[in-house]
């Protein structure tokens, strides 16, 4: 039980909760039954019971009546054993699945009993059905003995084992019922009605406890996690904003920079998610604010999770630092030995203003003298302890700015990164135009080459990919390569030329194919997901995905943001088999409808649930056992503006109010809830 349902304790046994419950508080009429009924429990004189068939077509067939119709009973297994427990003439009391055979109801494997005085009403209570294994099954603990060893722990439960939690204002105002009813009727409900008010008693408790403990973490950290204070907009910041700013900021851009500017000012240290969609120009803003940092004589860093995505932001911003007296390198696992020593040591003694690499950066070698200014790229690529390994480079906690150009939909960055402040980037710089996204067929591949063919004429180039199919390396190879020497008969060289990369690579030759395409020395780029994200090759204007059914909603926008980064019209063609599932037709749909990556990340949480996005297991706010961020979005908002309605009022739970609230959450913290299961 503890291994197979992680359950250890009675308290986990309470919150191990039913799926669905069947109803046995009504003893029906078999005349009662119509083919919309599901399951039923009726009461009847057994009037037949014999053995029908053999061998593999064997099966026991009984029939009882209630005076009302009469009802046909079937097992094709344990038939020895039913056929000495059914006496001809007892009076039985059976539930089970209806189904129908030539017109007439008929349960199979019914469950029966005798029928006695005491059973004539039914049970007082909607009968759970839990989940448990097949492991337990096969060791008795099916979920019916589930069900029993859960009955027995609610009959031991006095209201004081279970107190009130939330604070009663909460309570009144939502006109939620208590926490000991709730615990008691999510299993053993009277009624339906029963069943819903505890049902959404649990599940706002769940919301509202991880929106408090949220909140509790950031305002702590807000007042009193020791920060770097940047006192001034210098020279360096100001002369990049008015000399060399390639085009002008977004308004939200401007937003996100007065944010940064505000929280570096003022003492506590800043951790900011900064979610903006591809090309809504994140690193623009991570620039301005090292610059910030380089104005205030501190240093910066910017971890990047792969050698190509940090390259690109050195070559990047290295271009626009052309003409500014400052000091940038670039670290990564290919880094040689003396270039690196040269890096370590202008790193150690603050000749190096700001330095780019991969998880490079965080090995123990790489000391700053005075690191102020932290970014991580794409973090959902880094895990926790990879983070606080770069906090950890200074004595005070850099300010600390994690940028994703996944969008997040707005329920669960509440939920997943509630600890965080965050911005979100929502307008793409001018001049940019909408890419045009349309889905077709494997029996339009020629057509789908010819425009291709029209758009390389007009000095364009394009991306084709191929996705990885996790189960094999050899396979994806395998897949890659013949979809190369497919694209090599429609695009014969010297015509044309083409790019190729993928993950057997070695870093040089990825960087060498990558160079040549972006410097239009080939007009094709065949790769696996490799490009997903951070290639900028702005005269790039197709993008062909093969298999697109393969792929999740998140990955495909990734994957159509590294087109439509010029000021020419740009397409995205989503090639896909013949048959697919209605849920790859509703990605491709959905692809299709919109460009906006929040819309496509709402529907994305909606298809596959929170679990499958990228980034948030790590959070350990998501694991609620009742609430779905997804169908209860409603509460998710409203768990939310009370938790900060409460904690404004109170940010440390000191009121009367409020105590048992604070005290519940102590309790949790590290400790177990009442005994160990043996």
């Amino acid at each position: 039980m503890k291994k197979e349902l992680q359950i250890f304790t009675f308290n986990d046994l309470l919150q191990h909760f039913p799926y669905r419950h069947i109803d046995k508080t009504e003893v029906k009429k078999i005349k009662d039954i119509t083919p919309a009924t599901e399951y039923i429990q009726v009461a009847g004189k057994v009037i037949s019971c014999e053995t029908i068939g053999e061998k593999r077509s064997k099966r026991l067939v009984a029939e009882i009546t209630d005076g009302t119709g009469t009802l046909e009973l079937t097992w094709f297994q344990g038939i020895s054993w039913v056929e000495k427990n059914i006496r001809i003439g007892e009076l039985l009391l059976v539930f089970g699945k209806l189904s129908f055979f030539m017109g007439r109801p008929q349960i199979t494997h019914p469950e029966t009993e005798v029928y006695t005085a005491e059973k004539s009403e039914g049970k007082a209570f909607l009968e759970p059905i839990y989940p448990t294994t097949e492991k337990l099954k096969v060791r008795g603990l099916n979920g019916r003995q589930i069900g029993k060893l859960v009955y027995t722990l609610t009959g031991l439960l006095g209201e004081k084992d279970l107190p009130e939690n939330l604070p009663d204002p909460v309570i009144h105002s939502l006109q939620l019922t208590t926490r000991y009813q709730a615990s008691i009727h999510i299993h053993f409900p009277p009624d339906a009605g029963c069943y819903e008010k505890a049902l959404d008693r649990l599940k706002f408790e769940e919301l509202f406890l991880a929106q408090v403990r949220l909140g509790l973490i950031r305002g702590n950290r807000h007042r009193y996690a020791k920060g770097i204070v940047f006192t001034q907009v210098g020279n360096l910041f100001n002369s990049f904003y008015e000399k060399h700013l390639p085009f002008a900021l977004t308004g939200a851009q401007k937003r996100v920079l007065k944010e940064i500017r505000h929280d570096t000012a003022r003492g506590h240290q800043m951790n900011r998610l900064l979610q903006g969609d591809v090309g809504s120009g994140k690193t623009i803003v991570a620039l301005l604010s090292m610059l910030l940092a380089a104005d205030n004589g501190y240093q910066s860093c910017m971890m990047a999770p792969t050698e190509i995505l940090a390259q690109q932001h050195y070559t990047g911003i290295k271009s626009l630092l052309k003409d500014m007296p400052v000091e940038i390198a670039l670290l990564t696992g290919s880094t040689k030995k003396a270039q690196r020593k040269d890096i370590l040591n202008k790193t150690a003694d603050a000749t190096l203003q700001i330095l780019i690499g991969t998880h490079a950066l965080i090995e123990d070698k790489v000391q700053f003298n005075r690191l102020g200014f932290a970014v991580v790229d794409e973090q959902h690529r880094f895990g926790v302890a990879q983070r606080a390994k770069l906090w950890e480079k200074s004595n005070v906690p850099p300010h600390v700015l994690v940028m994703t150009a996944t969008p997040i939909p707005r329920t669960l960055a509440m939920t997943a990164y509630g600890d965080l402040d965050y911005s979100i980037m929502d307008e793409l710089p001018p001049g940019r135009q909408p890419i045009t996204t349309v889905h077709r067929y494997e029996s339009a591949r020629s057509q789908v080459m010819d425009f291709i063919k029209n758009e390389i004429k007009k000095g364009r180039q394009a991306y084709i990919i191929f996705p990885l199919i996790e189960e094999s390396d050899k396979l994806d190879y395998e897949n890659l390569m013949k979809g190369y020497e497919n694209v090599k008969a429609y695009f014969p060289e010297p015509a044309y030329w083409i790019s190729m990369v993928h993950g057997k690579m070695s870093n040089e030759q990825k960087e060498a194919n990558m160079q040549r395409f972006l410097q239009n020395d080939t007009q094709i780029m065949v790769s696996t997901t490799v490009i997903e994200v951070g290639v900028n090759v702005p005269n790039a204007s197709v993008m062909v995905i093969e298999s697109t059914e393969k792929f999740g909603l998140s990955q495909l926008h990734q994957l159509r943001g590294r087109v439509g980064r010029g000021s020419e019209k740009s397409y995205c063609i989503l090639l896909s088999g013949n048959k697919l599932t209605a849920d790859a037709r509703e990605r491709l749909k959905m692809m299709c409808a919109t460009n906006d990556g929040f819309a496509i990340a709402e529907k994305d949480l909606e298809l596959r649930g929170p679990g499958d996005i990228e980034g948030t297991k790590q959070s350990g706010m998501l694991n609620f056992k009742l609430a779905s961020i997804v169908k209860d979005k409603h509460m998710v908002d409203l768990a939310k503006q009370l938790a900060e309605d409460l904690l404004n009022e109170d940010p440390d739970l000191v009121s009367a109010v409020n105590l048992k609230l604070k005290t519940f959450l102590q309790q949790q913290k590290g400790q177990t809830l009442w005994s160990k299961i043996s």
